[in-house]
């Protein structure tokens, strides 16, 4: 029996279908493989770092240097990919990013910690927008909005992937071959996923929109809603940010080392559980709305976190937070692609990805400052509960 709606017949929004369209997986693997250098360049870095006797301060600093140029160069790339396509943006930016990790190890960052930052620095700044690329890219692919829906869901709970495999990734490579090594592979992967999504037809055949008149230079920040939803966003990031600390300070007192990886896995195995159970219904109301229920959820999870749980219940704990955060993610990115400005959806995407990047380099510094169990577990949760305050007011004055 078939499902017909208005417009005619339901398309299937499975996520057997939705893999199934043609270049859906080839994209989703391609920007997964190219979005990879973002979760193993941190730990390289740090790496080469200590490999040549470097202080740990040095090797924070650089690895920190770069997970926030790599979220500011994000919206100034998404620009230029609407103004002159994916294509050409997409391999300039992977071919600087690739060469600057090569150049990494020559630098000598220990003995040479400028030069080494202006190397980390443009390797961040030409982190290509894969990201917002193929979020642009869904609505040529999949025309259904039930099954743009799914592949959003779909390509946000795999992105914690991106966070559990590039450290293993890294640290793997360093132990096996050294840290030069890692920062080769960390090269050679960025090119590889950006060959996939480039030499895809829709990626390369991709063309921005015309524009009658000149772009107000703040893009899509001129746009009120998007200005709140992008601060709210901040906020989720601050959460993202301070679990890493979270982590470490637990496993620290509690003596068990394994904590400060799994911890964060834990995080990134319920985005991925949620998001998929969230992309395999069609949820009834605005995506505004979802952000809000999403944000309560995410808000509360840090909860049972706050009297620092022995380890394995900080583990289980961990779990409840992500449990909201990709659809949470989702249904940001969905709001989005509503009220973004005509041929300005690359950089909103791009702004909103930078936006999580800022606030997590800010909840990192955040929670770093105090030893307290307590004021470190408060951070996440405080990030949270602004994003939801901002949500809500996002819902109040702008879903209609």
């Amino acid at each position: 029996m078939s499902t017909t709606t208005a417009c005619g017949p339901a398309q299937d929004s499975s996520y057997r279908a939705v893999l199934g369209s043609p270049y859906v997986a080839r994209l989703l693997g391609g920007t997964l493989i190219g979005r990879l250098p973002t979760g193993m360049a941190p730990i390289a870095i740090l790496l080469l770092v200590r490999a040549e006797h470097g202080p740990l301060a040095l090797a924070g600093a650089l690895g920190a240097l770069y997970g926030l140029a790599s979220a500011l160069g994000q919206p100034l790339l998404g620009r230029l990919v609407d103004r002159n396509g994916q294509a050409q943006i997409l391999v300039t930016a992977a071919a600087t990013a690739s060469t600057a990790f090569l150049l990494l190890p020559c630098t000598g960052p220990a003995r040479h910690p400028v030069l080494a930052a202006l190397t980390v620095l443009a390797a961040g700044l030409a982190t290509p927008p894969l990201e917002a690329g193929l979020r642009a890219l869904w609505p040529v692919l999949l025309p259904d909005a039930g099954r743009q829906r799914t592949a959003l869901s779909l390509d946000s709970s795999t992105q914690g992937l991106v966070f559990i495999a590039g450290p293993l990734l890294a640290t793997g490579f360093a132990a096996g071959a050294g840290a030069t090594t890692a920062l080769a592979a960390t090269a050679a992967l960025g090119l590889l996923g950006t060959g996939l999504v480039v030499t895809a037809r829709p990626s390369r055949t991709w063309t921005p929109a015309e524009f009658t008149e000149a772009m107000h230079w703040t893009g899509p920040l001129r746009v009120p809603g998007l200005r709140v939803l992008f601060a709210a966003l901040i906020g989720t990031g601050v959460a993202l940010g301070a679990v890493n600390v979270l982590a470490l300070s637990a496993a620290e007192r509690h003596h068990v080392g394994w904590l400060a990886g799994v911890m964060p896995a834990a995080l990134s195995i319920g985005s991925m559980l949620g998001g998929l159970a969230y992309g395999r219904h069609a949820w009834p109301g605005a995506p505004a709305k979802h952000l809000v229920a999403a944000s309560i959820g995410f808000a509360a999870g840090w909860l049972p976190l706050l009297p620092d749980p022995a380890p394995a219940v900080a583990v289980l704990s961990a779990v409840l937070p992500g449990t909201f955060l990709a659809p949470l993610l989702t249904a940001a990115f969905l709001t989005v692609d509503r009220i973004a400005p005509e041929g300005e959806a690359t950089e909103a995407f791009a702004w909103l990805i930078a936006c999580i990047g800022i606030g997590q380099a800010a909840g990192t510094a955040l929670a770093s400052l105090t030893t307290a169990p307590l004021l470190v577990a408060a951070v996440p949760l405080a990030g949270a509960a602004f994003a939801l305050w901002l949500l809500h007011r996002f819902n109040d004055r702008f879903s209609s």
